[in-house]
């Protein structure tokens, strides 16, 4: 599975376009409020132009519908660019036409060429052809460093490779191959994937494909109530997805024709409906969920067991929060689960927004050997299904 990277081609004197995830929070007012995927980008950006490439940066930033909107301009991108890299970041507000081709043959080595959002050209999301043979002009290297969008069939990740001579993954891209290829290829004994979050069936992809490499499986957050309910367990109120409840009992089934252990919740914390200062109840083990309540977090007596299996594990994957952490009151499960895998001597691998927020607010980040940046990519990967961005690049 590893690609081939940057550090194995000579990029001297030559044009390099890299498709980076400047997919950054924007206030209305022009403000980054989160910097850290520009800053994620600065090692592979460094290399290129300290080894004398000229670098065309590109992105996209929201979902602009193909058409210009001010508010999701790059323009912020390129001077919030500028200030951490040291180098002034050329910006003209176009992606492709006679004035990018003029900037581009006019480049120095060390030089870097930020495009204007990719999306607000219809053709980036339909793969187009011809778009992508224009982002090619004058490029000499492909280099995707965005896994957060590798999934995606889009022109600059996949119509572009077809017209430039030399590919590779950047240093962060490599990464994210590196850690979540570990899972998938050849993960050591005690491997413990940790699932939660709203939806079962985001995650039952991943279920399927490593149910056969893992050896313990914790679920938490809402999904875990439509596994209970598989299980015959009177749930209240819960979230459940009740044309998924047979797959889940299969699931079940299946964990235990394997051997692996699929642990779910044997106590929560409800309540009516998840708002701050609501009344809350503890639901025991071997209690049932109020009929009028639902579980918005595992309990006291889960995250112990939980903890236990962390602690001797070699191997974590973390997809998805415990319960609805955002508010406090339901906040105790998933921040016990982010502190019990920093705890751990385990490779700890964490990944999609809510959970990469969880080890962040839990002040634990520095503590996981690998945050993955992609979200939506992340899973689609630790599912096993075809990553357009990553299948174009050549092999080690």
């Amino acid at each position: 599975m590893g690609k081939k990277s940057i550090e194995k081609i000579d990029v001297s004197g030559k044009m390099v376009f890299l498709r980076n995830d400047f997919n950054v929070p924007i206030f209305k007012t022009g403000e980054i409020t989160d910097d850290s995927r520009i800053t994620a980008s600065l090692k592979t950006i460094r290399h290129l132009l300290e080894n004398g490439a000229k670098v065309v940066c590109s992105s996209h930033l929201g979902r602009p519908g193909g058409v210009k909107k001010e508010e999701l301009t790059l323009r912020t991108v390129a001077e919030k660019l500028s200030q951490l890299i040291g180098v002034k970041v050329i910006f003209n507000g176009e992606i492709t036409g006679d004035e990018v081709d003029n900037i581009k043959s006019g480049m120095k080595p060390g030089e870097i060429f930020l495009l204007e959002n990719l999306r607000f050209d219809p053709r980036e999301k339909a793969n187009n052809d011809e778009f992508g043979k224009e982002l090619a002009k004058g490029i000499d290297i492909y280099v995707n460093d965005a896994f957060g969008s590798s999934h995606r069939k889009h022109a600059s990740i996949s119509a572009i490779t077809k017209y430039i001579p030399v590919s590779a993954a950047g240093f962060l891209l490599k990464q994210e191959i590196d850690f979540l290829g570990m899972a998938i290829t050849n993960p050591p004994e005690n491997f413990t994937l940790i699932l939660g979050g709203a939806k079962v069936s985001d995650k039952i992809p991943i279920i399927k494909n490593l149910i056969k490499k893992t050896d313990t499986i914790l679920i938490g957050g809402a999904m875990a109530y439509t596994f209970l309910k598989a299980k015959g367990i009177d749930i209240g109120k819960s979230l459940v997805e009740e044309d998924l409840t047979g797959m889940c009992k299969d699931i079940i089934e299946e964990a235990e024709n394997k051997g692996v252990k699929l642990l779910l919740p044997v106590d929560h914390i409800a309540a009516i409906k998840a708002e701050p200062n609501i009344t809350i109840r503890m639901v025991n083990r071997g209690e049932e969920i109020p009929p009028e309540m639902m579980g918005l977090d595992i309990g006291f007596e889960t995250q112990e067991i939980y903890k236990n299996v962390i602690l001797k594990s070699n191997l974590i994957i973390w997809n998805g929060p415990m319960g609805v952490f955002e508010i406090d009151t339901f906040s105790g499960g998933t921040f016990g689960i982010a502190e019990a895998v920093a705890e751990s001597e385990a490779t700890s691998i964490v990944g999609g927004g809510d959970s990469v927020s969880a080890v962040n607010l839990a002040a634990v980040n520095n503590k996981i050997t690998h945050i993955s940046t992609g979200g939506g990519a992340s899973i689609k990967f630790l599912a096993g299904e075809i990553m357009p961005g990553i299948e174009n690049l050549p092999e080690e």
